[in-house]
């Protein structure tokens, strides 16, 4: 029988729900220099923070600390239902997003990064509102069960299982043996790129109310913006250039960018993963490119910077737009469908099938010919010239079929169901 810890896990959920309830009062200082309503803000806080902190601080004095792998899945997928639930009283409250349902909707797509939204007119919507929104995506991106696995140490608590099972790629890797100064450069890594990217879109014209808010989105992959057209409503070339370079970033593996930090160069571009990626990212860029520019009058630097633009936006899966794609060439928009699936790199934000599963899966499929003519040898899948363990290639093939699964049904009962 399947035991959980139950009081250690209902701990952590306060846990999190309190610094959920904390991270509201960022959007407050927006609130109050627009002029807005500040209260839906701050009574949403202390709901969350008056829900969240007394079950933590009852539940914390529990004797049973150890945080078992089940209970950190558990956590996981609770984790994001009851913050998602809690996130969404600022917009209720506040009457920006009418019905709970909506609400609901909406902030689990920031929290996921999945950047869909029921709004119609984002303009409209209150200033500190904006921000909150923004900032579901932005905890959202990193996981802020990451953040608590950087706290969870200093309470006695191991979060290794929670970290494994918030971890987004094949296996996490771990900048140093303790799981807790782990989670603690990653955040340096991903709070120090946001505040530079929204110095630098400062500089070329964006309010500092934008900045901030699309640094957090971009950051994270997800795409909110704070105008109606997306970035198409910032006609600037350095905008855009400075945005697709920060979605590259935030599509790249953070222990990566550590290690570019760290001035470990042979690490990162002797990384089979991120050479695969950025060559993938250039090779569509400069194909469609040739399409785009033959097919129109612009100027080739033109077709170059909105053709890179959407790759890296659409293969990241952040959603920005900078131009309607869909009015391209056929052959084109089908392109672009079609990069959907690629993904980031494993250990970024990004979404997708993630780059790395996709070597495996083509390594394996090549390898698999070659077993067929040579049974009796063993031919491994390898990885950075390292083999790969055999449950790992199944557990990546299973993966990549439950994902297209899920896809196919969504697609029939959506858009491709008759008379939907």
């Amino acid at each position: 029988m399947m035991r959980f810890n139950f009081k250690l896990i209902f701990s952590i959920l306060g846990l999190l729900l309190t610094i959920n309830g904390i991270a509201m009062l960022l959007a407050l200082p927006f609130s109050l220099y627009y002029g807005e309503d500040w209260r839906p803000i701050v009574f949403s806080a202390a709901i969350t923070v008056f829900a969240g902190l007394p079950i933590w601080l009852i539940l914390n004095k529990s004797t049973d600390r150890e945080l078992k792998r089940r209970d950190g899945y558990l956590v996981v997928s609770l984790g994001w239902i009851i913050m998602s639930f809690f996130g969404a009283l600022p917009f209720i409250i506040s009457g920006a997003i009418p019905g709970i349902s909506s609400a609901f909707f909406e902030t689990m797509s920031g929290y996921t990064t999945t950047g869909a939204s029921v709004l119609t007119n984002i303009e409209a919507v209150p200033k500190g509102i904006l921000l909150w929104r923004s900032l579901t995506q932005w905890i959202g991106g990193m996981g802020i069960i990451v953040l608590a696995v950087a706290i969870l140490p200093i309470l006695g608590i191991g979060g290794m299982q929670l970290f494994v099972a918030e971890a987004p790629g094949i296996s996490p890797d771990k900048l140093k043996p303790r799981i807790k100064d782990t989670a603690k450069r990653l955040w340096i890594i991903y709070v120090g790129l946001t505040g530079l990217e929204a110095i630098l879109l400062m500089f070329g014209g964006m309010t500092f109310f934008e900045a901030i808010n699309h640094s957090f989105t971009t950051m994270a992959t997800g795409g909110f913006s704070t105008r109606n057209g997306s970035i198409a409503d910032f006609p600037s070339a350095y905008i855009q250039y400075v945005i697709t370079v920060f979605m590259v970033l935030a599509g790249t593996s953070f222990t990566l960018t550590y290690f570019l930090l760290k001035r470990q160069f042979h690490k990162v571009f002797s990384n089979e993963e991120f050479v695969v990626y950025i060559s993938f990212l250039l090779l569509a860029t400069l194909l469609m490119t040739g399409f785009i520019h033959t097919a129109s009058s612009q100027s080739f630097e033109l077709s170059f910077r909105e053709t890179l633009f959407q790759v890296v936006s659409i293969v990241t899966t952040t959603g920005f737009v900078s131009e309607d794609y869909t009015t391209w060439t056929p052959l084109i928009t089908m392109a672009f469908f079609a990069l959907m699936f690629v993904g980031g790199s494993a250990g970024s934000t990004a979404g997708g099938i993630k780059v790395v599963r996709h070597i495996i899966l083509f390594k394996n499929s090549f390898l698999e010919m070659k077993r067929q003519l040579h049974p009796s040898a063993v031919i491994p899948v390898r990885l950075n010239r390292k083999a790969i363990n055999q449950d790992i290639t199944f557990n990546v093939l299973a993966f990549i079929m439950i994902y297209f699964l899920i896809f196919s049904r969504i697609y029939y009962y959506g858009m491709g169901r008759p008379g939907f």
